[in-house]
């Protein structure tokens, strides 16, 4: 079964993100390729690349699918037990997230996001890529592709050892509570270098929750599809209403102080 290793694990403690190559199942990923052209806006058809091309219009829906300008997120796929398996309880993922959080330590899932869908961007004036954090309390990000990304094809997109910095940049250790200096250290790694975490299908991307991250612009032919979920601990309530602590890795025990 595959695992992190102690190298993998340093990896992750110090640039905040780690990848690691086909891990998802090829059938449940074609499964849910499949579910998303059938649920696709009307003008979007698999066998047509043109039709892929953003913006699209803006639309909500009651079950919480959203669309426009460049993205599409495809969200009430996200409860459906088969893609969580895909993404979160894989006893080979589940068994990577517990080597960093903690055997028994982790919530077990009934829904992961879904998938979230960035479209090509035709022939638009390239625009920067800037970064952000989450708002939403968790401890380990994923971010699974179901099908390959090109590089500058929508991949997901990290600033590397942004995560030691920003971290304490809140004054709750997973509440969206950012301090001043939170937005001068954003404007910060604007300027700095980024890694585009293009991939293949079953490709996986683990990432701290206090890193900074974007979706790259899309400037490849192919739609970026990823499904994306969000571990957290058990203890997850206990710990909002602390502060950031001074080991950042305290929640961590799979990870070395």
């Amino acid at each position: 079964m595959k695992q992190l290793s102690e190298q993998e694990i340093l990896f992750f403690k110090e640039e905040g993100y780690l990848i690691k190559r086909q891990v998802m199942d090829p059938e449940l990923m074609a499964r849910a390729r499949k579910q998303m052209w059938e649920n696709a806006p009307a003008h979007m058809r698999p066998d047509a690349p043109d039709t892929w091309i953003g913006p699209i219009e803006s639309h909500r829906d009651d079950n919480g699918n959203v669309r426009g300008g460049y993205s599409w997120k495809f969200r009430q796929i996200g409860s459906k037990d088969w893609i969580v398996y895909m993404l979160a309880t894989d006893p080979a993922i589940w068994r990577m997230a517990e080597q960093l959080l903690g055997v028994g330590n982790v919530t077990i899932p009934d829904r992961i996001r879904g998938i979230y869908c960035v479209l090509p961007q035709g022939d638009i004036p390239e625009k920067p890529t800037t970064c952000h954090t989450d708002g939403h309390p968790f401890h380990l990000g994923v971010v699974g592709y179901i099908d390959d990304v090109q590089p500058g094809g929508g991949g997901f997109t990290v600033w590397p050892k942004s995560h030691r910095q920003l971290y304490f940049d809140f004054h709750s250790s997973h509440r969206s509570e950012p301090t001043e200096q939170h937005q001068q250290n954003i404007d910060h790694f604007n300027h700095q270098p980024y890694i585009d975490c293009h991939g293949q299908a079953g490709d996986i991307v683990f990432w701290h929750h206090r890193l900074a991250h974007a979706a790259g612009h899309n400037r490849s032919q192919q739609i970026r599809k990823a499904v994306l979920y969000d571990f957290r601990r058990k203890d997850m309530e206990q710990m909002m209403e602390e502060p950031p602590s001074q080991d950042m890795w305290r929640d961590w025990p799979g990870i070395p102080s």
